[in-house]
Parts: structure tokens; C-alpha cells; sequence
């Protein structure tokens, strides 16, 4: 199975990181709260995609267990099957 690329995801924590630190000093600076408050929605939503990448990884190492598992039982079958000489 192919492991599944970073690519795409540090970019978007990058992206989300960067316009977190933007919007928050321009809130400072400007002493603006709504757009302070963006900065940290930004960082709320950095730390959800890591999250969601880490939950996504871990699920396709399940399904590859899975898979694996499936190939064992019918690699298994098929022994039986010749064995007892009804493969056709």
C-alpha cells in the first residue's frame, strides 16, 4: 500500500500558521479583537487538520491490518479447499 503524502497537509498547517501569526500581530497592533480572534481561529483550525491527519493515517494502517488479515483467511480456505481436493 502507498503511504499517504504530507504533502498537502503541511502546507495547510503552514498556510493556517502563517495567517495565524499575521492576523494576530495586526489584532495587537491595531488593537482589534475580532481580528485577533481570526489569528486564533486560524490556530484552532492549524491544529484540527494535524488532528484529522493523524486519525486518517492511523485508520489506513487499520485497513491495511484489515486487508492483510482477509489475504490470511483466504490463502487459508484455499489450502483447505486443496487439500481436502475440491479446488476447480
Amino acid at each position: 500500500m502507498k503511504p499517504a503524502s504530507r504533502t498537502l497537509t503541511t502546507f495547510t498547517v503552514g498556510f493556517l500558521a502563517l495567517d495565524a501569526l499575521l492576523l494576530g500581530y495586526l489584532g495587537v497592533v491595531l488593537s482589534r479583537p475580532l481580528v485577533l480572534a481570526s489569528g486564533g481561529v486560524c490556530t484552532v483550525a492549524a491544529v484540527l487538520v494535524v488532528v484529522g491527519w493523524r486519525r486518517y493515517r492511523r485508520a489506513l494502517v487499520e485497513l491495511d491490518a484489515a486487508q492483510q488479515a482477509m489475504r490470511a483467511e483466504l490463502e487459508s480456505i484455499r489450502d483447505l479447499l486443496k487439500e481436502h481436493h475440491l479446488h476447480n
